[in-house]
This record gives C-alpha cells, structure tokens and sequence, in this order.
C-alpha cells in the first residue's frame, strides 16, 4: 500500500470531514485503539495517515522551497490565501472546502474597549493598535486587510499584527497582549464565554461587498502524484476524500462524536470551559455544508473572487485560470 499523509487543521469540521479515511486519531496525531483506528473508507492501493495541525503552520511548510523539507504532505489543508502561494504544487479539491456564508472570522476585543465600529477600529489600527491574527497567510488576515484598505499596509509595516497560534488570540486578548484579535475555527462561537465581543465579522462584510461567500480553507492533493504514481492517481485520490465526506455526513452522530476531542483540547489551550456538544455541532454546521460537499461554481467564483481582490491590492499572488481548475 501507498501511504499518503493528510494533513487537517486541528479544529472540529476538518476533523469530521476525513476520520473515514484516516480512522480516528487523537488531536496530536496517534491512533485512537484498535476498532477506531481502522478506516471506513478502504482503497486498493491508497492509506492515509492523518496529521493534525496548525494551519498556519501548514501553511507556511506548503510554501517552504522543497530543499528545506518544504510541501511534505500529500494532500494537506490550507488557507485559501496561502493556496495563491503554492498554485504550482497543490491543485484544490472540489470538496473539503470551507466558506463563510454570510458569517466567517470575528475582530473581537474585550468588552471595555473603546472600538464601536469599523470606522474606529481603522482610526486606532493607523495609531499604536496591536492585533493578534491566526498568521499573516491565512484568508482570514487578507480579507481583514481588504476590509481595513489603506491603512492595513503601514500597519503591517510598523508591525500592528502579530501572529499568534489560532487556539492563543483569545488568551492574548484577555490578558492585554493585544487589543484586538481576529479568531478563527471555533474561536468564531466561544469568544463571548472569554468575556470579549464582536468588533466585525469578516463574512458579512465580504457577503455585503461582494455578494459571495468568503471563501476560507481549501483541501489540496501534491500536483506531483500522477508522475510519483501513475496517471489518475490525484483523481483516485480526490474520489476518495470525496467518499470520505460522504460517509462522515452520513454517519453524523458518530463524527461529531469524534470531534468533541479536537474542540475540548482547542477550548482548554484558549482558556475557555470547554463547549457541550450542542456547541461544537453548531460550528461544524457552520463550515461543513453543500459547498463543502462540492463547491460548484458559486463556490470557485468566490475563490477567484477574493484572490483578485487580494492579488490587485498586493496581498497575495496572481494565479491563472489553469491553476483554479479543481480535482
């Protein structure tokens, strides 16, 4: 058998989405026992070992040149931004996608603070306002900058964000490391229980000028795998993700089940009680929907949407028509 790594983030809807595949692991990566750690979903020539991570993390070793041990995982998942930087290596999947419809990630701050709206969030931001954000590639940091315009660039310059693991933003901004933060997983449902509140939600920001979902993570296969393992190999593979969501959809109960590890560990390194099932389901309701499932036109519009915006505003790069073709 071929094993192929699979990299997800460590939060509640991408672990729901590819257990069936991997079979079931605990957040840092190690089988669960013996029955749970067998995959559902069974392939002549494939297995997959799942790797859970911190996006940003993945999104920088995605990007990192190969002779310093850069793109190592096999299909792996990614910010729809950091994506735009390694077009060449990774085609996207048609599922395991997540957007923002009409909601995505918060600007949150304490319930002190001074901000009232985004007109005085961008007046302290061009002043001496530190934001903690989930890492400078994440679709999540360029669509705020897009939100913020021309003050975000001399911000960025003079350092007002400050990356910060996405599971520490919360305990940041409570203990007045930052004034601000910008959550995202399930940071985007907990952070009033840390006492903070909404500044801006950047899904309905980008819903009201846009017009589209926000596109957020994308899943994506190694370009390189047909060469590495013949012709249709990268299909056989996205056919298999596909099979794998299918079954987690299917069998919800027994996925959301699964997750409840994943959103505890994340609620505890937050320094939040951590969310009842009630709570953890409703996010995944949020992020696992019919675009996840296939992403359609609606969805690929939207990716190409904000990686325009993002490339004409210096964000990020341009990418070709070719490369938005999915698997």
């Amino acid at each position: 058998m071929i094993q192929l790594s699979l990299a997800h983030s460590g939060d509640p809807d991408d672990a729901f989405m590819w257990w069936p595949l991997t079979g079931k692991v605990w957040p840092d990566g190690s089988p669960r026992g013996t029955r749970d750690s067998e995959p559902r979903i069974s392939s002549d020539r494939f297995a997959f070992k799942a790797v859970p991570g911190d996006i940003s993390q993945f999104n920088r070793l995605a990007a990192t040149p190969d002779a310093d041990g850069g793109a190592p995982y096999d299909i792996t998942a990614l910010s729809v931004r950091a994506w735009a930087d390694v077009a060449d290596r990774y085609v996207m999947t048609n599922c395991g996608s997540s957007f923002g419809e009409g909601y995505g990630p918060k600007l949150v701050c304490p319930a002190s603070s001074p901000f009232t709206d985004l007109a005085s969030l961008r007046a302290a931001i061009a002043g001496s306002c530190k934001v903690a954000v989930p890492g400078l590639r994440t679709s999540a940091f360029m669509t705020m900058c897009l939100m913020l315009g021309d003050v975000a660039g001399p911000a960025r310059e003079r350092g007002a964000f400050v990356e910060v693991p996405f599971d520490q933003i919360i305990p940041a901004v409570r203990a007045g490391k930052a004034d601000v933060g910008l959550v995202i997983h399930e940071g985007q449902v907990l952070y009033e229980r840390a006492g903070l509140r909404l500044l801006q939600d950047l899904g309905v920001w980008w819903k009201k000028t846009r017009g589209v979902p926000l596109p957020l993570g994308v899943n994506a296969i190694k370009r390189d795998l047909d060469e590495r393992f013949g012709a249709g190999s990268i299909r056989e593979v996205a056919g298999l993700l596909e099979r794998s969501l299918d079954y987690a959809m299917q069998h919800r109960d027994e996925s959301i089940d699964y997750t409840m590890a994943f959103a505890e560990l994340n609620a505890k390194t937050s320094g939040i009680d951590a969310p009842d099932r009630d709570t953890v389901e409703r996010y995944i309701d949020l992020y696992v929907t019919a675009l996840t499932v296939d992403m359609g036109q609606e969805g690929a519009t939207a990716i190409r949407w904000l990686l325009d915006d993002g490339a004409a505003a210096g964000l990020c790069p341009a990418v070709d028509a070719e490369q938005l073709e999915l698997a």
